[in-house]
């Protein structure tokens, strides 16, 4: 062995004996940790009100200005936003961390010790189709407590929002046949992953990857298999062996690690000796490859051998643009899998490469102060002032039974034949609305989808849907 060599190997066996300084930290956030999911600056105006004594009672709104995708949105996240306002403290632990900063002041870390939200919170239920300038969370409270909600509400209601609107179209354009969400390794963080998981089947997905999405919020989960576990055996077709004799009722075998034909070939020998059992295979997967000439050519492969009921399973970047143009030419493909393009929620056309960043840019802003209606002018960009006053919006139904129109009014108005979309979560502190299950929620949304004309649906040139504003809201004057 050469003198480098020998001196970089004992160098090795030297690092390997020392123990580290620390640990590696998970940084996943806990909910003693959650109180500091804030912008900085919601504490520091709160400690200047604190010593300011300002104790005025504002509503703020959650609304979207522009839909990056489309003309419609689903609304999604309310729950876990909600939890988050019920549940924000200050941990000892935490308070005595904000002390060690030195720039808040001892006093106002103090006030926060025995946090409780004491206001009230209007939204519309998740699920809700939703529209541009439409309020869909009103929280009104005391303006230091209202303004801590602002980056918590806005980070999981424009991301939720975003990803079941993305499914929504998806599922619209796969005509009924499933489609899974695949997207947990390619969403913007861990968190993004599961919530995504989530709002893509309040979107409509047919269930997830994600196991941890199934523990939590009771979502179906579904798996194939991997490239890996083919690679780890000496042949395919062992692979394929393998896996059903561990699966038999349920083996999806992946087709494209080497050669998709010479693996749907070899998928349907062991589909053979499988029927010779008194079982059959459920699908086989194409992750690879030009899917519609692959789809074609596996469906001939698995029909002529006899195996009409094995399905075809599609992934491999989809989105609804991808999906609408093979089901167009006919593909023979039962069901898909959607990743990147559904947990990142992107905001393009696939085909024309048109679009923008993958984000929903929600607001949260004040509206009203003691009563009073309030607005950002904004005179530098018109389009970014916002519309004073605590609002509610009605909808209205035509005599096919298809949404028609929503007037967003203010808040002490009433319209007649209107329908009013925000309803009570929490009054006075306390949570008096039941939030739904899952398949609840989705089941809701589906019921939305079919009262939204087509026209307003389709994923190119769809008609925007008519949103008026009420004169009492167009006259209010800014003070």
């Amino acid at each position: 062995m050469s003198n480098t060599k020998a001196t970089a190997m004992k160098s090795i066996s030297d690092a390997s004996e020392q123990k580290p300084d620390s640990s590696p930290i998970s940084a996943l956030l806990t909910e003693s940790e959650m109180s500091l999911f804030v912008d900085y600056y919601q504490l520091t105006m709160g400690n200047a009100d604190f010593k300011n004594r300002n104790d005025s009672f504002i509503t703020a709104n959650y609304y979207v200005r522009k839909i990056p995708q489309g003309e419609y949105l689903v609304a999604a996240g309310l729950e876990q936003v909600i939890h988050y306002i019920q549940n924000l403290s200050f941990t000892e632990d935490t308070l005595k961390w904000l002390l060690q900063q030195g720039e808040l002041s001892e006093d106002y870390i103090e006030s926060l010790r025995d946090f409780h939200f004491e206001g009230s919170v209007y939204a519309v239920p998740e699920g809700t189709i939703v529209f541009p300038n439409e309020p869909i969370i009103n929280v009104t409270g005391r303006s230091r407590d209202v303004q801590l909600f602002e980056t918590y509400l806005l980070s999981v209601m424009n991301f939720q929002t975003l990803i079941a609107t993305k499914a929504s179209r998806i599922v619209r354009a796969a005509r009924g046949k499933p489609v899974f969400d695949f997207g947990a390794r390619r969403a913007h963080g861990r968190d993004a992953g599961i919530l995504a998981a989530r709002a893509s089947f309040i979107g409509g997905a047919s269930g997830t990857s994600l196991v941890i999405a199934g523990r939590y919020f009771d979502i179906p989960y579904v798996g194939t298999m991997g490239h890996k576990f083919i690679m780890d055996r000496p042949s395919e077709i062992d692979a394929f062996r393998d896996y059903t004799d561990v699966f038999p009722h349920n083996s999806t075998l992946l087709i494209d690690t080497y050669d998709t034909i010479q693996g749907a070939r070899k998928a349907c020998i062991v589909a053979k000796e499988m029927e010779g059992r008194g079982l059959r295979l459920k699908a086989v997967r194409l992750d690879s490859g030009d899917l519609l000439l692959l789809s074609e050519q596996v469906r001939s492969i698995l029909d002529d051998a006899g195996l009409e009921y094995v399905q075809i399973i599609a992934s491999h970047d989809l989105d609804e643009y991808e999906i609408d143009k093979l089901l167009e030419n006919n593909a023979p493909i039962d069901s898909f899998g959607v990743g990147t393009r559904l947990a990142t929620g992107a905001n393009f056309n696939s085909l024309t490469g048109e679009g923008g960043p993958s984000a929903l840019g929600g607001v949260y802003k004040s509206v009203e102060h003691d009563g009073n209606p309030v607005g950002k002018q904004t005179v530098d960009e018109p389009a970014k002032a916002t519309i004073p006053g605590r609002k509610q919006v009605y909808r209205f139904t035509d005599t096919d039974g298809f949404y028609c129109k929503d007037c967003v009014t203010h808040w002490g108005e009433s319209i007649p034949d209107g329908n009013p979309i925000l309803i009570p979560v929490v009054i006075e502190g306390k949570l008096v609305y039941n939030f739904p299950n899952q398949i609840d929620i989705q089941e809701g949304t589906k019921t939305e989808l079919t009262k939204l004309r087509n026209t307003h649906q389709t994923l190119s040139d769809a008609k925007p849907y008519p949103v008026e504003i009420h004169p009492s809201l167009i006259y209010t004057k800014l003070t």
